[in-house]
């Protein structure tokens, strides 16, 4: 099966099992349901930076006639990482103010995926600039190399060293909490359409890229 209609699958039905067939959690009710989306889009904005990351290694290592597509591969992902970072980040706010009365803690979490959608913000800016400079591939490339190198820094570790108010997720959290399998199977299920999603939009937008090179390359030949 095609992609594209597994996420026209898959997606409904995860909005039915989040809102409907999933049960809510103990304290926060109903509002814990935007757990489902909130875990996938963060889940989906490290994909697509860890793949930037990828497809910037090789080309600085191949430098080949293909480079030029991978640049532009490499910048569709971080345009879709972006995008879920600033999700992440206001699902995030959403859920710190149904858990603490605050959009806003200060919490290490909020504050590492700020520092990361400043990152990748910078990115675009330095691509932006470097318009018309030969080197612009390679440096950009180095630069989201460095930025992947640094990401897990900022999701994986420092909100781990530090105390937070942030809540175990369905997927870490304690089993004598003895938690629904429904939720975990609702939030497993949801990670892989947005995993889907994301694959989706990735690939359609390379389409157009390559569509943009080939009309440039018969320009130049005229």
């Amino acid at each position: 099966m095609k992609i594209h209609r597994l996420v026209y699958i898959l997606m409904p039905l995860v909005i039915y099992m989040s809102f409907l067939w999933a049960p809510s959690a103990a304290i926060l009710g109903d509002a814990s349901r935007i757990l489902y989306y909130h875990v996938p889009v963060a889940w989906v904005a490290v994909i697509a930076f860890i793949v930037a990351g990828v497809e910037s290694i090789i080309i600085i290592i191949k430098n080949d006639e293909q480079s030029l597509m991978r640049e532009e591969r490499a910048y569709n992902t971080t345009l879709i990482g972006l995008v879920f970072t600033i999700l992440a980040l206001v699902t995030g706010a959403i859920w710190a103010n149904l858990s603490w009365g605050s959009y806003w803690n200060w919490d290490p979490r909020q504050i590492s995926i700020v520092i990361l959608l400043l990152i990748y913000i910078a990115y675009f800016s330095l691509n932006s600039a470097l318009e018309g400079n030969e080197s612009r591939g390679k440096i950009s490339s180095v630069y989201l190399i460095l930025a992947m190198v640094v990401m897990p820094l900022f999701v994986f570790i420092i909100p781990r060293v530090y105390d937070s108010l942030h809540p175990d997720t369905i997927i870490n959290a304690d089993k004598k909490m003895h938690l629904e399998e429904a939720m975990k199977i609702t939030l497993f299920t949801s990670m892989g359409a947005f995993t889907l999603l994301y694959i989706y939009i990735y690939n359609i937008m390379n389409r157009i890229s390559a569509v943009k090179i080939k009309i440039r390359e018969k320009r130049h030949a005229l």
